[in-house]
């Protein structure tokens, strides 16, 4: 018989990962935050989602993917935030607002979105963000290449 001891995780080790965990949350929050102002909430401010106007049909397919996108990368952030207990703590209110969004995406593309859906988005976006700053992981805007807004 042998005796063997388990593996421990070293404080080292957990701080690393909490590290890690807070930076892929800064990066995926970071990304939503940057798609929805980019391709959602600036276009629709500026009247482009507004029946006849100029680029109409291609900012809604831009405002779609976004939308999907933006959803994809809150629920990835919202993953990455379990590695760390504060920032884990501070995002977990915000799930159910994550999860409304889910549909919006589709709105959006079919021309359908209202300024309360937008306004939906942008909640969810400053929820996420103060979150993450009460715990110590301030998310900035960034925004997506085309190619990540495609999923390519």
């Amino acid at each position: 018989m042998t005796t063997g001891t388990a593996a421990t995780p070293t404080a080292s080790a957990s701080f690393e990962q909490q590290k890690l965990a807070k930076t892929r949350f800064v990066a995926n929050a970071g990304l939503a935050a940057g798609a929805t102002y980019q391709w959602i909430v600036k276009p629709y401010r500026a009247g482009t989602f507004n029946k006849g106007a100029d680029g109409r049909t291609f900012a809604l397919v831009k405002a779609g993917l976004a939308g999907a996108f933006t959803y994809n990368r809150l629920k990835a952030a919202v993953n990455n935030a379990k590695g760390d207990p504060l920032l884990s703590k501070a995002v977990a209110p915000l799930s159910a607002g994550i999860e409304s969004l889910k549909q919006l995406g589709t709105k959006l593309r079919d021309g359908e979105a209202s300024a309360g859906d937008i306004g939906s988005f942008e909640s969810v976006i400053n929820g996420v963000k103060d979150a993450g700053k009460s715990a110590g992981a301030e998310v900035v805007d960034k925004v997506p290449s085309a190619s990540q807004l495609g999923g390519g």
